[in-house]
């Protein structure tokens, strides 16, 4: 099954929970957190402006982002959990460290 947003919406697969701390405990079910971060796997059209003219989303499919603790909505379709967020809850894009190219904020230096 596939699962297509609407609008300004993105479809995101969280990242796997923590099993351990940084320190190596192990952590029950219970103490584990809501993951923060997760695989972009679908976007929608944009937000339709009151122009009429549809404004693009920020992030593109593969994006590895991080969004808000209480943002989006948690869904399971086939048996796998995702999670729909509008593209202003995404927080930030995970760029890899040796990563070269376009900034992906479009925010470039300016000389």
């Amino acid at each position: 099954m596939k699962l297509q947003p609407l609008h300004d919406r993105i479809v995101v697969e969280p990242a796997a929970k923590e099993e351990t701390t940084a320190g190596g405990i192990i952590l029950p079910d219970s103490a584990k957190e809501k993951p923060l971060r997760g695989t972009v796997l679908a976007i929608g059209p944009g937000k339709t402006l009151d122009s009429g003219q549809v404004a693009p989303i920020g992030v593109s499919v593969g994006d590895v982002v991080l969004y808000g603790k209480y943002s989006g909505t948690e869904v399971t379709v086939s048996g796998t959990d995702y999670f729909i967020l509008r593209a202003e809850d995404v927080l930030g894009v995970i760029v890899a460290s040796g990563a070269k190219g376009k900034d992906k904020a479009g925010s470039g230096s300016k000389k």
